[in-house]
């Protein structure tokens, strides 16, 4: 096991989820620093380094706030939001805001440890990141007008049922064209979806 270069601010007010994510990392020999409030974490932001990974939603300071403090401040960490099930448009809002990436509760522990790794290394993953742009809008280009349409619908955080009336079609529908676009952009999940879309810049 190797230890990841810098720290990972964990920022959560659940006490629970702030626990298990420190403790996942600690298991992978990566360097944790916990607080329960982003207004907690900023006291010392300026002198912080690795990345942070912080939940959206947060009594005091949300997670949205939180990026455009550090950005007001010129701190450069990434950072990644962990973003309940239906607060989808909330983490399109947090990725334009800058966050690199967004992980959905409940979360898979490989899929977070990944997007952190990622992150810890995003100096040096900038090259990597543009080439992946360009895989994405390849994979988009093979998208049909319907489907562009629908995957609109599911970065906005509308359900199945809104997205078929507002298209004129049916909801069964929408869920064909939702999972061939699923397998045209080789998508795992409605977060891989959208952080595609943000990525892309068609979001």
């Amino acid at each position: 096991m190797t230890t990841e270069p810098g720290t990972v601010h964990v920022i959560d007010d659940d006490d629970a989820v702030r626990d298990s994510v420190a403790f996942l990392l600690g298991t992978e020999g990566m360097r944790v620093a916990t607080y329960d409030s982003a207004p907690g974490f900023l006291r010392s932001a300026d002198k912080a380094s690795g990345c942070v990974v912080a939940d959206v939603r947060m009594p005091d300071m949300d997670g949205i706030e939180l990026l455009r403090q550090l950005a007001g401040r010129g701190i450069k960490l990434p950072v990644i939001i962990i973003t309940g099930h239906g607060d989808i448009p909330l983490a399109v809002e947090a990725m334009k805001a800058g966050a690199i990436d967004f992980i959905e509760k409940p979360f898979d522990d490989a899929l977070l440890l990944g997007a952190i790794r990622t992150a810890l290394r995003s100096a040096v993953g900038r090259a990597e990141r543009e080439t992946e742009r360009l895989a994405i809008l390849e994979r988009l280009d093979l998208l049909s007008t319907r489907e562009r349409q629908v995957l609109e619908g599911i970065v906005a955080g509308r359900a199945n049922k809104v997205i078929a009336f507002d298209l004129g079609i049916s909801p069964r529908t929408v869920e064909v064209y939702r999972a061939n676009l699923m397998s045209k952009l080789e998508a795992g999940s409605v977060s891989d979806l959208v952080r595609m879309a943000i990525v892309s810049g068609s979001a």
